[in-house]
């Protein structure tokens, strides 16, 4: 094997400290060579011994080839076009030079295109096959790429090649199908492999968290601890997960496990404290959140981020400003993108409107931050619901963007709410119909809530024939509450449950309590039409969250917080009767909706009825 004669390199210049050659008399110059390679950290270092190398070694001695592909591996880390001219000097170069290349290529975001070149150049030229190493680095850069049609290729080049068992490749392909959004192929992957590693199962777990299927991640997790122990990356990935399905008491057994089963160092570590925080903040353990996020020995911004948001989602907008005040003055973070998320956020839960227009203004103006939609949806929503429908609607005009359907959906939920005029309204649901692809049953809902306020019946009607034609179904509520780790669905008027028969005679006991206490029930948000009051109050009775709460009644022990997740925003007589239910029981009820957290407790909810 011998190296291609390629230009003389240019002068080097060389750097502050130079690196020292080492010149024992028993070294030969690639011995010498190769701890001078060893001792590397600057590219012009590298560069003086590519040169020394080119005047002290023969092209033609065995060694040269292993020093050069030694020289390539080091300059892929330092300086990647330097490493693609050196790798074309050579000449017959062997599996791991091209590897060393295409790995350089996938590890680098301007090149990652690069790779499946390089791949497909090295089969075209046929001098070398590709080998277990090669596969996982071409499919990094298709996933990161989404190239899926390439991928695709490659996974039937590794199977053709021998590789179709090796955990390797067959990790690599579960992470790039997971990455792709094929989720089905990369559990079949999965399924099929005859030998499993825990990157297996972690590969997988995180692909089912970054797609929102946060029940089948929990599943896998459970599969998982029959075979492995958890490390840090499962552990991140499932916290993910109990934050999205607020699995309180599973995240806090991996909090509990980090601490006892884990080292020291990893139970430290800023991204799983981060992530610990995040889970207890969206589990509705706020005073947890906080207990983590005060004993991190270290806090980078997106600890601050999560910390402010939680505060956020949970009401407390004062803390949620004195942390941002915190973490701009006296530690010096800059806030970014997502820090003024959650500021705004919280101003927006509180109906705090001058505070939200001066961080909306110092976010533009003193952090020269570009406003995003999110931000402007933030300050849309808090002056339309705090009445500025007229200051919102002059904010949308301004946007640089095309508002999207959730801008218009909050101004015509806030129309609905402050009896604005039925035209408006009306403007606005177009805009919804107009913004959204798919359309959804909300803007339905809402404009019959604005036709039923001003008393068109008819309107009403036509709205509830408009949604048969057309097939659109509300959607159904849904709570979920967790007890003993699993986690319990129920729907709107639902008798599907195991202990359905328990569930409405709580339900029984809790009327005639309210009643007792002189619990009048609130119609205006019950269905579209203008039925009996026996049939609305029936329909009220039978909401999700309802029969969560007396589920939790039933099933909990007694002190013990019920803790509610729910996929639609809490409804007007729901928020009063649960207000009612927690002083007349004397329980905590901690509930998760779209839009925030409520904490019910003594007969008062946190949102200080403004949601």
């Amino acid at each position: 094997m011998a190296l291609a004669t390629g230009p003389r390199p240019p002068p080097l210049l060389l750097p502050s400290k130079a690196i020292n050659i080492p010149n024992p008399p028993s070294f030969d110059p690639h011995s010498r060579i190769l701890i001078s390679l060893k001792q590397c950290t600057h590219i012009s270092q590298l560069k003086q011994i590519h040169a020394l190398t080119l005047r002290s070694t023969s092209p033609y001695h065995p060694k040269t080839f292993f020093l050069y592909s030694q020289l390539l591996h080091f300059s892929s880390f330092l300086d990647f076009n330097y490493a693609l001219q050196l790798f074309n000097q050579i000449q017959n170069p062997n599996s791991f030079m091209w590897n060393t290349l295409i790995r350089a290529c996938a590890n680098d975001v301007n090149n990652k295109d690069q790779a499946m070149r390089l791949y497909l150049e090295m089969l075209e030229q046929a001098l070398v096959s590709p080998d277990k190493h090669t596969f996982p680095f071409v499919l990094k850069g298709c996933a990161y790429l989404f190239d899926v049609s390439e991928g695709i290729q490659v996974h039937a080049h590794a199977l053709k090649h021998g590789f179709g068992s090796d955990v390797y490749v067959n990790n690599s392909l579960i992470h790039f199908y997971a990455s792709c959004g094929f989720l089905d192929l990369a559990e079949k992957v999965f399924v099929k492999m005859p030998e499993r590693s825990l990157v297996s199962w972690n590969v997988l777990l995180e692909g089912f968290v970054q797609f929102g299927k946060f029940n089948s991640a929990l599943n896998l997790f459970r599969e998982m601890r029959n075979t492995f122990d958890p490390d840090g990356y499962t552990l991140q990935s499932i916290l993910t997960a109990c934050a999205g399905l607020g699995a309180f008491s599973l995240g806090a057994w991996v909090h509990a496990y980090l601490l006892k089963k884990c080292d020291f160092n990893l139970s430290i570590d800023v991204f799983i404290n981060n992530s610990l925080v995040d889970m207890y903040c969206k589990c509705g353990s706020l005073e947890l959140a906080h207990q983590v996020f005060k004993r991190m020995p270290k806090r980078d911004l997106t600890s601050w981020n999560h910390m402010i948001r939680g505060f956020a989602m949970h009401g407390q907008a004062e803390a949620a400003i004195r942390c941002f005040d915190k973490m701009i003055r006296t530690e010096r973070f800059r806030p970014n993108s997502i820090t003024f998320t959650g500021v705004l956020s919280a101003c927006n839960h509180k109906g705090m409107v001058s505070d939200g227009r001066l961080y909306f203004d110092m976010m533009v103006t003193d952090y020269k931050i570009k406003p995003a939609l999110e931000h402007y949806g933030c300050l849309v929503d808090l002056l339309a619901r705090a009445g500025f429908i007229d200051e919102a609607l002059d904010l949308v005009s301004t946007m640089p963007m095309r508002p999207d359907a959730v801008i218009w959906r909050s101004l015509l939920d806030a129309c609905s709410k402050k009896n604005s005029s039925v035209e408006l309204s009306e403007e606005l649901a177009r805009q919804v119909v107009e913004s959204e692809g798919d359309i959804g049953s909300g803007v339905y809902v809402l404009l019959s809530r604005v036709y039923a306020s001003a008393s068109r019946w008819d309107d009403v009607g036509s709205v509830r024939k408009l949604m048969t034609d057309k097939g659109v179904k509300k959607e159904p509520g849904c709570s979920s509450i967790e007890m003993d780790g699993v986690a319990h669905e129920l729907f709107a008027g639902d008798t599907s449950h195991p202990q359905t028969k328990e569930i409405y005679q709580m339900l029984k006991v809790i009327d005639k309590k309210l009643e007792s206490v002189g619990y009048s029930p609130d119609y205006s948000q019950a269905p579209m039409i203008d039925e009996l009051n026996e049939t609305k109050q029936h329909s009220l009775k039978l909401h999700s969250e309802r029969l969560a709460i007396a589920l939790g009644l039933l099933k909990l022990q007694p002190g013990m917080p019920i803790r509610i997740l729910k996929n639609l925003r809490v409804c007007n007589d729901c928020h009063e009767v649960t207000k009612l239910i927690s002083r007349v029981f004397n329980v905590e009820i901690i509930v998760r909706d779209r839009a925030r957290f409520h904490h019910f407790k003594d007969g008062f909810c946190s949102c200080s009825d403004y949601w």
